[in-house]
């Protein structure tokens, strides 16, 4: 194998690999390792390049239309989606759904219709259903119609005292699934009388329901029954129970009076 020289102190080495390292060692600079595209040079780079200089890659590459790397077929032409108007522009510079002169005076800041059948979520306006209770005829929008329609408050309360019976009524207390178990009734009865046997929410008294209000469970009896901390008797607490007519306790267990609030009513003490 023909030895390798330092260009600069004629030293001989067996491998090319020698020279180079001997020559970035002893005389602090690494030999040329690759040509310059453009003017042929020598020149050293740690990573792959072409041209020894900005200027030879200058020199040889065009950024002129086709040979720009960013190139995309030139302008194209489209219509301004305000005025109509013919119009030329890069696609890599934008959409293209203005000309420049509506672009300059604003126009497109023009904000979208949004009133009735414009809306873009526009699906036929109100409809007229019946009521599942009454029969009477009463409008709704389409995304008010699921399940059960009522006209009024009371439709829908009458709706439920006939139709959510047994174990599907909030007021069921033999389910074999959830059984409130041992103390309910001593609870019950202790709530009640701590408020005044009068639902806590509207003030009717037992006298004028013609029968007690119902005693509702603020944090589910299934919670504390599911919970790895608190039994089933924990649910039972006075601070957990509050007295309410059967209307305002439908209110309630379906989420349309806040937990915070049940929670203020229901007076401390008892436990």
């Amino acid at each position: 194998m023909s030895p390798h020289e330092c260009p600069s102190c004629n030293r001989s080495f067996e491998t090319d690999l020698g020279v180079r390292i001997h020559h970035s060692k002893a005389h602090d600079e690494a030999l040329p390792n690759r040509v310059c595209a453009n003017c042929g040079g020598e020149f050293y780079s740690e990573y792959e390049r072409k041209y020894c200089s900005e200027g030879c890659r200058s020199e040889a590459v065009s950024f002129a239309g086709a040979e720009n790397p960013n190139y995309s077929g030139g302008k194209v032409t489209t219509s301004c989606e305000i005025c109509d108007e013919q119009f030329e522009y890069y696609p890599s510079e934008k959409e293209g759904r203005y000309c420049p002169d509506c672009v300059e005076s604003e126009q497109w800041r023009s904000p979208p219709a949004l009133s009735g059948s414009d809306h873009p979520r526009w699906s036929g306006g109100k409809r007229t259903v019946g009521c599942d209770m009454c029969g009477s005829e009463i409008e709704r929008w389409p995304n008010e119609i699921d399940g059960q329609t009522f006209c009024d408050v009371d439709c829908r309360g009458e709706w439920l005292s006939e139709n959510i019976t047994s174990e599907d009524h909030p007021n069921w207390k033999e389910s074999s699934d959830i059984a409130y178990g041992p103390g309910w009734e001593q609870s019950r009865t202790r709530t009640l009388e701590r408020d005044n046997h009068q639902c806590q929410l509207c003030g009717v008294s037992a006298s004028k329901l013609g029968q007690n209000p119902d005693v509702h469970h603020i944090t589910s009896v299934r919670w504390f029954v599911d919970s790895e901390q608190y039994s089933r008797g924990d649910a039972h607490t006075l601070s957990n129970l509050v007295s309410l007519c059967r209307s305002c306790h439908r209110k309630a267990e379906d989420g349309d009076i806040p937990k915070k609030t049940l929670q203020s009513l229901a007076q401390q003490g008892g436990d």
